[in-house]
């Protein structure tokens, strides 16, 4: 034995193929003596015998055996690894790897069936994953070691035989038969998930001894995640999927939809945080997809739609906290976003048809009432007459101030659920695309379905411009501005909405209504930078007439202070004029009204006439009555009959120019009857009736004429006097201007209206046929489909075209041989030059 270890050392030292021995023979101690003392004797090498014995292989795999089951006891200590290395190298030099391997697999694997295995299974229903943790420590400890023994067998053996690693084969080993044993398996699994799903009840666990377990099956995998996953992610992710099911099924059922939210996200965090803690990384992206799933997609549209707790109740009360809360749970989920987005532009969608319903209720409510209160008052006795039209008069006043306000509170209730809807986008949906694209949408959808909608806005605006500057900075002012013109890029008649702004421009420019040109010029601004300068073209030429008026007046003026003579023609009279041009300024009737002026004021106006027209040669000047107003200076006398002394009191009246032709009539005959006045004036008689409704029959501090009989409606024979119990506490009183049918909403009556909405076509019609003719200029030829499309396309900005109306223009056009049809095909047009 000596002269083999003598061998194996020298075989180690060396590292060659062959030993070193000496010449002196094979002797042990002797041998080496002998060499050492004789200088002349020469080292040599020999060569190992081509094929050890049997017996000496049996020997050494004798002692590797010994030392890995000392190593696996834990009895290590008084092993020479150095040893067994040279020992385990001589096997696998001599071709024995083979015989090592498949030693070390049957040693490994009987210490783990004899004795590790039967310790787990012993320990089943004490101190379980303790008991595999530490069995799984030792397990590892002894294969490092065993390792590094048989590290020449893992450098050439394995790798020339393609067979598992030392380590790796201990690995498998351990898995096959402990680990996967089905008894150790199965309570493994079970044990690890009752663990997890009493800490989700809130009790108490050793996580520490789940993080083992969980590493364990991770290691087990060798370099693979499958051995965690088959023996406890796929069963953990059923069970998981199972427990939130059931919990979220009886949670939705006992609380509000708020409650849930907060519930789900509180889950959400605490599986997000147990899988970093003890479960593999890997685990947390797919604990969490099946708590999304099973919390939130399964119940989407339960959780949205629940009643007084839902997005409509979180909306409905201004929940914003909530919504924000929802929609980052939703925002994990497909389509979470789509279902709250749903709901939100269903209740938005409501909320704004119900201000549309509400006004078109209103109006035809007031309609109704009005008639009924005429009809009434005509059919009642003599007797009570007086007290009906008194009643009827504070009635229709009441309904004229509420109407009056109709379209402002129609339009800043618009502004105010636009305002709520964008805090909502920006506080709780976090200014999300999808949401501010459903809003705009759903805003866009019932704004268009009231079509007094561009009417209201314009008075809207016109009421900010005219009264709104009182109290308010230019800032608040332009904010106003900015918030109407966000309503006006949803209207889809935006050339209604064009007519109506310059009919109520004219009115404040020609009244002196508006307080603030810088406002007026930013609004057109606004309005060019929206729609483009063909849009503003007019309300431009607007003010630019009103610049040249003023400059005219004062050339006006001058000359008459030159010429001395000429001052008689006025007659006594301040007269200012405004040159309107035709085309920029609308005007209500096709055939201008006659009126009747008094002397005077037609002489003062032949008088400008004349300065004008020999200032601009080839040009012609109308008078618009109904487009003027007037001060005059009344006077008013009280008979005091126990004095026998006549009092009398002085007042300016601001009244409109029939107003003046009207009450210029008294100071040449005291009684007048309604067919007298029609006759002298020659007023139209709508425009008639609203001016003598307005001197005698307006409020008591506005009635300047007193009817006789006094009933509410005029007749031809009705008698007017001048109301010599005229009191104002005001020096300048305003005569106001009612509408003769009533005013419906603060607006337009029906009549005019339709008026309107018959001229707004007519100019809809020559829009279409310029846009058609312009496409086919261009195309040379298209189809009626395509072309259709084409003019709607261009058209869209200003209003949006009916295919029929559009067809009708293009049967027009052909015609009037501006298009005609292809021969071959009746839908393909060309044009024609």
């Amino acid at each position: 034995m000596s002269s083999h270890k003598s061998s194996l050392s020298s075989s180690f030292h060396n590292g060659s193929s062959g030993g070193l021995s000496t010449t002196g023979g094979g002797g042990g101690g002797g041998g080496q003596s002998q060499s050492s003392t004789s200088t002349s004797n020469k080292m040599r090498i020999r060569a190992f015998p081509a094929t050890m014995d049997e017996k000496y292989v049996n020997v050494i795999w004798s002692m590797l055996k010994n030392a890995i089951q000392e190593i696996q006891k834990k009895n290590n200590s008084g092993l020479s690894f150095e040893e067994l290395y040279r020992n385990a190298y001589t096997m696998v030099l001599n071709k024995h790897g083979e015989k090592l391997y498949s030693g070390l697999k049957e040693v490994v694997t009987e210490h783990l069936i004899n004795k590790v295995r039967k310790d787990v299974l012993d320990s089943l229903n004490n101190n379980f994953l303790s008991s595999l943790n530490q069995a799984w420590n030792d397990h590892q400890t002894a294969m490092v070691m065993i390792r590094d023994i048989l590290m020449y067998m893992d450098r050439v053996y394995v790798q020339s035989f393609g067979v598992e690693p030392v380590y790796n084969l201990g690995l498998r080993l351990f898995r096959d038969t402990v680990v996967r044993y089905r008894l150790i398996k199965d309570h493994l699994r079970n044990t690890l998930l009752d663990m997890v799903n009493k800490e989700r009840r809130g009790e108490l666990t050793d996580r520490s001894a789940i993080k083992n377990a969980c590493q364990m099956l991770m290691t087990l995998g060798i370099e693979s995640r499958t051995v965690y996953y088959q023996d406890f992610e796929e069963p953990f992710l059923q069970q998981s999927a199972e427990f939130y099911r059931l919990e979220s099924q009886n949670f939705l059922a006992e609380n509000s939809a708020s409650v849930y939210i907060r519930k789900c996200d509180e889950r959400i965090r605490e599986e997000s945080e147990r899988a970093n803690h003890y479960l593999d990384k890997s685990t947390e992206s797919r604990i969490v997809k099946v708590l999304e799933n099973e919390l939130i997609t399964a119940h989407m549209k339960t959780i949205v739609e629940m009643e007084n707790s839902g997005v409509y109740h979180m909306l409905k009360h201004d929940k914003h906290h909530d919504l924000n809360c929802m929609y980052k749970l939703f925002n994990r989920v497909d389509h979470g976003l789509d279902t709250i987005a749903d709901c939100m532009s269903g209740y938005l969608r409501e909320q704004g048809k119900n201000l549309v319903q509400q006004d078109e209720h209103e109006s035809a409510k007031s309609s109704t009432t009005t008639t009924t209160n005429t009809t009434a008052t005509a059919t009642s006795s003599t007797t009570n007459a007086t007290k009906t039209s008194d009643e009827s008069k504070q009635q229709q006043q009441q309904q004229l101030n509420q109407q009056q306000k109709n379209p402002i509170n129609f339009i800043q209730s618009l502004l105010d659920l636009k305002e709520r809807f964008d805090y909502f986008l920006h506080v709780s949906f976090n200014d999300d695309k999808l949401f501010k694209k459903r809003i705009n949408s759903d805003f866009e959808y019932f704004v268009n379905l009231n079509q007094r909608v561009p009417e209201y806005l314009s008075l809207f605006i016109d009421d900010k411009l005219k009264k709104g500057v009182k109290g308010l900075s230019e800032q608040e002012i332009d904010l106003v501005l900015d918030k109407s013109m966000v309503l006006f890029r949803y209207l889809q008649e935006k050339d209604v909405f064009e007519r109506y702004y310059k009919q109520h421009l004219a009115k404040r420019l020609l009244l002196n209504k508006s307080l603030s040109d810088d406002s007026e010029k930013n609004m057109i601004t606004k309005l060019k930078t929206e729609c483009g300068c063909q849009f503003t073209s007019k309300l431009e030429g607007m003010f630019k007439d009103m610049t040249l008026s003023n400059s005219m007046m004062d050339e006006f003026k001058n000359s008459l202070q030159q010429n001395n003579s000429s001052l008689a023609d006025l007659c006594g009279l301040d007269l200012f004029c405004r040159v309107l041009t035709t085309g920029f300024w609308p005007t209500q009737q096709t055939i201008l009204p006659k009126c009747n002026l008094p002397l005077n004021a037609r002489n003062a106006f032949d008088t400008f006439k004349r300065f004008y027209l020999s200032k601009h040669s080839g040009r012609q000047l109308t008078l618009q009555p109904g487009l003027g107003s007037a001060d005059l200076n009344a006077l008013f006398y009280t008979n005091q009959q126990q004095q026998q002394q006549t009092q009398t009191r002085k007042h300016i009246l601001q009244v409109s120019t029939y107003q003046m032709v009207i009450l210029m009539l008294f100071s040449s005959k005291e009684r007048w009857t309604y067919e007298e006045i029609r006759q002298e004036t020659d007023i139209p008689d709508k425009e008639l009736m609203r001016a003598v409704q307005s001197l005698a029959m307006a409020k008591p501090t506005q009635r300047v004429l007193c009817k006789e009989p006094k009933q509410r409606e005029i007749l031809a024979s009705d008698v007017f006097v001048v109301n010599d119990g005229f009191t104002s506490k005001l020096f300048r009183v305003k005569i106001g201007t009612v509408s003769a049918n009533g005013p419906k909403a603060g607006g337009e009556t029906d009549p005019e209206r339709l008026e309107t909405r018959m001229k707004v076509d007519d100019d809809r019609k020559h829009e279409i046929e310029a846009a058609i003719v312009r496409i086919m200029k261009a195309r040379k030829k298209m189809q009626h489909n395509l072309l259709v499309t084409e003019v709607t396309n261009q058209l869209r900005p200003r209003f949006l075209p009916s295919p029929v109306i559009i067809k009708k223009r293009i049967e027009s056009l052909i015609e009037r041989e501006y298009l005609a049809r292809t021969t071959d095909d009746m839908k393909m047009y060309t044009y024609v030059a």
